[in-house]
């Protein structure tokens, strides 16, 4: 047999080799690091057979697919012990995740109710005794009705359920020790390598996220080869817990939840809202700059609005149940035929709360003639939409049901697309500069080839859409990984993938190329001939989720927000009451030069005001006393950084109105 190495070379190997006959093959020291094998793409057990013919990637800890792999095994082995050490429970899913992994389990017929952190810890101790056991990860391949059987005779109702709606024909499962579970795998060779597991905190999750079903116990995991990875992870996850933007949004009095309002729901305090407005005028200031035309839609659209466009259906899981008309009255909810499938709504009239901008920037473009001379046009819209996400996936900021989308929409010729996509990547960069995120990957989201019933256009669109991203990607500069399936249902996109200053990746800003909804729309104008043509639609939105966009910047400034944005810029404090008129008018100059100032008036010690201060993330403090007031000066302090000498008012306002252009690059 003949395998192909990533680099191109051929190795032969005896027919019927295995990944682990591969890698010893390379060396042997590249066999022991051996967690798994990429096989034409495809994430392989590394001691299942070859093909006689692949391309063989050696998957270690070092690449993402191993990660995987060795956190998917984790979770197996943790399901060991919990059956171990409590008989009787039931598992749902038990998958690898971004940073570790997690399992679904239902304790009711076990020996206890909930799960403590002193279980979590017996639990692990039993998980480091089963690893040293080096037991083998053995995939079997069964019927459909093997599995049925087994399952049955255990009477696990979750996995009888999964194995139901798989197709006829061979299903895996996957045996460690006396622990068998349902898997399409991979797992790595052996429990032996897990010597650093770690429990991390539990949570609640109804079976399959569905409100109506019960609620599992979901316990959250991570595990490492070596006890320094452990160490280093666990410190991170101690900073991120300190920079948690739900704990900071609540410490500095930025936006708050309310039940009555309901879950996944932010309403924004004053200084919330006002980093939220700076944000967005300073993103509207540019777009003005840019050529951009504000508009503003309302919250909700006919259902024929989003039939038309295609987000009726494909968004059909998350949206909020329609409001019905019948006879020119909205149907009650409990009416419905079918609320939240929309299964039996296509010949309903009704409204639906807007899930995307889009469809009504469409409407607007159309609503006049336009020539070739008009083009492009840009409009654009702090507009809010909605989503009905679980609640059990709801996440503070960063997952919530109503978000603002800084979304604009370019009508252009196709001749134009590229000059606008890239001004575009220019925008989202010039974003990124000022708000400090450096660190960044821009990923090419092209469609599933495999599944092109997904997407909605032709292929001669979708190739012309996708050459267009990659091609504008590249004059930018833009070092770009490609990445199917990942598109969006219209067109592909340039994702901006951005890493934190936790080490975290996060999609943020999103430009996408549409040749599809002005087809759908039947958008037009009139070229240089005189003839009717299409135009080309690109979706453009360098913060993506408002919402989600300050989630994610609370938690990389960790509340340290550059003074251009920061809710409160200066506070000046008196040293003792006597001084409150001096600190009154330099409030007052620093009001009039626009800069967002407050002063602490209050009867307590300077040392106390400066603490609250630095406590509340202030960017400048301004202490004034006997010697300030007689020199109509201030005494400078800067977030952090403690003592800056004195200057005048008037040089101080300077100072920082020259940082703030620096940053916003004016």
């Amino acid at each position: 047999m003949q395998i192909t190495l990533p680099d191109g070379s051929v190795r032969d190997l005896p027919d019927g080799s295995s990944g682990y006959d591969l890698a010893q093959s390379i060396s042997s020291g590249l066999a022991r690091a051996a967690l798994a094998v990429s096989v034409d793409g495809e994430v392989r057990d590394l001691h299942r057979p070859l093909p006689n013919s692949a391309t063989v990637a050696i998957l270690t800890w070092d690449t993402d697919e191993g990660k995987t792999a060795f956190w998917h095994s984790t979770a197996h082995l943790m399901a060991e012990a919990l059956e171990a050490l409590h008989p009787g429970v039931q598992f749902g899913i038990g998958p690898a995740i971004d940073n570790g992994f997690y399992y679904d389990v239902d304790l009711s017929r076990t020996d206890i109710d909930t799960l403590s952190p002193d279980d979590l810890e017996q639990i692990e101790a039993k998980m480091k005794e089963l690893a040293k056991q080096d037991n083998r990860y053995e995939r079997r391949e069964v019927s459909k009705q093997e599995a049925l059987d087994y399952f049955g005779e255990k009477d696990d109702g979750y996995k009888l359920e999964l194995i139901e709606e798989l197709e006829d024909g061979t299903i895996t499962f996957y045996q460690q020790g006396n622990f068998v579970d349902l898997c399409r795998g991979p797992h790595i060779p052996s429990t032996k390598p897990i010597k650093y597991p770690k429990l991390l905190n539990i949570a609640g999750a109804y079976w399959r996220g569905d409100e109506t079903r019960p609620q599992l116990t979901r316990i959250y995991g991570v595990s490492f080869p070596k006890l320094s990875m452990l160490e280093e992870h666990l410190e991170r996850l101690e900073l991120a817990r300190q920079r948690d933007h739900r704990k900071l949004g609540k410490e500095l009095g930025l936006f708050m939840f309310s039940n009555r309002v309901g879950p996944g729901l932010p309403m924004w305090l004053p200084k919330g809202a006002v980093l939220r407005e700076t944000l967005v005028d300073f993103l509207k200031d540019e777009q003005l700059r840019r050529g951009y035309e504000p508009v503003i839609t309302p919250h909700i659209g006919r259902l024929d609005l989003y039939r038309t466009s295609g987000h009726y259906p494909y968004y059909a899981d998350s949206q909020f149940p329609p409001m019905l008309e019948r006879g020119g009255a909205v149907i009650p909810h409990g009416e419905h035929p079918d609320e939240r499938s929309h299964e039996g709504h296509e010949d309903e009239q009704g409204y639906l709360l807007k899930p995307m901008n889009c469809p009504h920037h469409t409407q607007i473009y159309d609503h006049a003639p336009r020539s070739y001379r008009d083009l492009p046009v840009r409009l654009a819209e702090f507009g809010q939409v909605y989503r009905f996400e679980q609640s059990g996936e709801l996440g503070g900021l960063t997952r919530v049901r109503g978000f603002t989308v800084d979304d604009a929409h370019i009508f252009c010729t196709p001749e134009q697309v590229k000059d606008e996509f890239k001004d575009a990547i220019d925008l989202t960069l010039l974003v990124f500069r000022a708000l400090d995120f450096h660190d960044f990957r821009a990923q090419v989201s092209l469609r599933d080839p495999s599944n092109t019933e997904k997407y909605i256009g032709d292929d001669a669109q979708w190739e012309t859409a996708q050459a267009a991203v990659r091609d504008a990607a590249a004059e930018m500069g833009l070092d770009t990984v490609e990445e199917e399936g990942e598109a969006a249902f219209y067109g592909p996109k340039l994702d901006f993938m951005v890493k934190d200053a936790l080490g975290r990746e996060w999609q943020l800003g999103t430009v996408q190329v549409d040749y599809n909804l002005p087809e759908r729309f039947d958008l037009t104008y009139i070229d240089e001939h005189d003839n009717r043509v299409r135009p080309v639609m690109i979706h453009r939105a360098p913060f993506g989720s408002l919402e989600r966009f300050i989630g994610v910047l609370i938690e990389h400034t960790g509340g340290d927000f550059p003074v251009w944005l920061a809710p409160t810029q200066i506070k000046v404090l008196p040293v003792s009451d006597a001084f409150n008129d001096y600190g009154q008018s330099v409030l007052d100059q620093l009001r009039a030069a626009g800069l967002r100032a407050e002063l602490d008036d209050r009867s307590e010690k300077v040392g106390r005001k400066i603490r609250d201060a630095e406590v509340a993330k202030t960017p400048y403090m301004l202490i004034v006393g006997a010697k300030e007031q007689e020199s109509g000066s201030v005494g400078v302090r800067r977030h952090g950084e403690g003592d800056q000498g004195a200057t005048s008012t008037a040089d101080f306002v300077e100072q920082i109105q020259t940082e703030i252009n620096e940053a916003l690059g004016r």
